[in-house]
């Protein structure tokens, strides 16, 4: 009897200290799972601490008859196509955005006057309220669907001691590109808040955009975008095999290619190429190869936004036996040099910038005001069964010191070598991503 009382005693205190230690250990790892969740993975905050600011100001109804096959289209496709020669460096990979540079451009020049305002007006190829009305039923526009998306967001940044910033300038980027508004301070992780902003909108493809800040940068206007679509027609096994991809100056790649016949036709006396649709045919990607002797860079100098538009708009319906490689790609570049040579100069320097429609900057005691840089990454990975692709832009504003800037046969599309891609809905046809593919490497 005592011996089976002590084995049923030890049995409890067993019983009892495993209770305990699983509690203890319980405790413990929700205090580390506490820590590492206010801190994130690698140190990377999972939350933005900037206070949002939308008191009073919420987006009103905006009603525009803008028709999306205007004139319009065609400015913006020039202001595109111009963005793109303008950022061209030889043998290297470029991969930009024209919307998203746009769009954070747009909301910028809401702020502008005089010939701040006039030098954009030209380089958008229109008046800034007609393209705060194109973009916005641009974006409103944009379709949906399981298996495709195509999603813009746009933010504003402010920083907390400045008073100035006018009202009508925020009112208005809330009705035309409903952004979010925040304010934040130096003391706190304005940079970290902005990267997690623009990681959450472009399904983390795009995660530190910024990487520092000072005391003179008191705005950010913000846009990031994010398209993910599958195939309409995904690759099988037997179409993906591999290839050799040779660049302009001879040298041999082996990349996989995924091969396909296509319905969609495109050409001009200097280039061949193809469209080749996503899921429902609401999304394309379409491809110019040059034509032998011919190279990226000659090719480009020939292109205008119409001249692009024309291309797209007439694709003929001729079987193409198509060849797309495989491949990622990541870009980034600081674009204050290229926007000076398109014609935007005065917002870049101090001295004559006039924001004077975005902040109160002409009082006793107010700083001047200026654009110090606008940033600009993008992200493009296209496989057999999908293609996902992620770009943002910052417009960074101070009021410190900047730098100044002055019916037939069948044909055959291998892209085999260089050749300029976009991804193009295909209402408008304009590109939302356009790239050159010069070194698969």
């Amino acid at each position: 009897m005592k011996k089976r009382m002590k084995v049923q005693m030890k049995t409890q205190m067993t019983g009892r200290t495993k209770k305990r230690m699983t509690a203890a250990l319980l405790c413990l790892t929700l205090a580390v799972t506490a820590q590492f969740s206010l801190i994130g993975c690698g140190g990377r905050q999972e939350k933005i601490q900037s206070e949002a600011m939308m008191k009073g100001i919420k987006p009103n109804t905006v009603e525009t008859s803008m028709p999306l096959d205007g004139e319009q289209r065609i400015a913006v496709a020039d202001f595109g196509v111009q963005l793109f020669q303008e950022s061209q460096v030889n043998g290297k990979n470029i991969l930009i955005s024209p919307v998203s540079v746009l769009c954070a451009l747009g909301m910028t020049a809401n702020g502008t006057h005089g010939n701040t305002l006039s030098q954009m007006e030209e380089v958008f190829g229109m008046p800034v309220g007609e393209l705060n009305e194109y973009l916005y039923t641009y974006v409103e526009n944009l379709p949906m669907g399981k298996k495709y998306k195509l999603k813009i967001a746009n933010s504003i940044w402010l920083e907390k001691t400045v008073t100035g910033f006018k009202r009508d300038f925020l009112q208005l980027n809330a009705d035309y590109y409903k952004g979010d508004i925040y304010t934040f301070s130096f003391e706190g992780p304005i940079i970290q808040d902005i990267n997690l902003w623009v990681s959450e909108k472009t399904d983390g493809m795009i995660k530190d955009i910024l990487n520092e800040s000072d005391r003179g940068e008191v705005i950010y206007l913000v846009n990031a975008l994010v398209f993910n679509s599958e195939w309409q027609e995904i690759y099988k096994g037997d179409q993906v095999k591999k290839g050799v991809f040779t660049t302009e100056d001879g040298k041999k790649q082996d990349v996989m290619m995924m091969y396909s016949p296509e319905g969609l036709y495109l050409e001009d006396e200097n280039a061949e190429g193809f469209i080749k649709y996503y899921a429902d045919q609401k999304y394309a990607f379409a491809a110019l190869l040059p034509e032998n002797g011919v190279s990226v860079s000659e090719y480009l100098s020939t292109l205008t936004g119409r001249r692009m538009m024309d291309i797209l708009d007439h694709g003929q319906r001729i079987a193409v036996n198509a060849a797309i490689p495989k491949f990622e790609t990541d870009y980034r570049v600081e674009m204050q040099d290229v926007l000076a040579r398109m014609g935007i100069k005065d917002a870049f320097q101090l001295e004559i910038s006039d924001f004077s429609e975005m902040i109160d900057n002409k009082e006793k005691d107010s700083p001047p005001f200026a654009i110090k840089k606008v940033v600009h990454q993008a992200h493009f990975a296209l496989d057999e069964e999908k293609t996902k692709a992620g770009a943002a832009t910052v417009v960074v504003g101070t009021t410190a010191s900047a730098d100044t800037f002055e019916p037939e046969e069948g044909k055959e599309v291998y892209l085999d070598r260089p050749f300029v891609y976009m991804i193009i809905d295909c209402e408008t046809k304009l590109p939302v991503f356009i790239g050159t593919l010069m070194d698969v490497e």
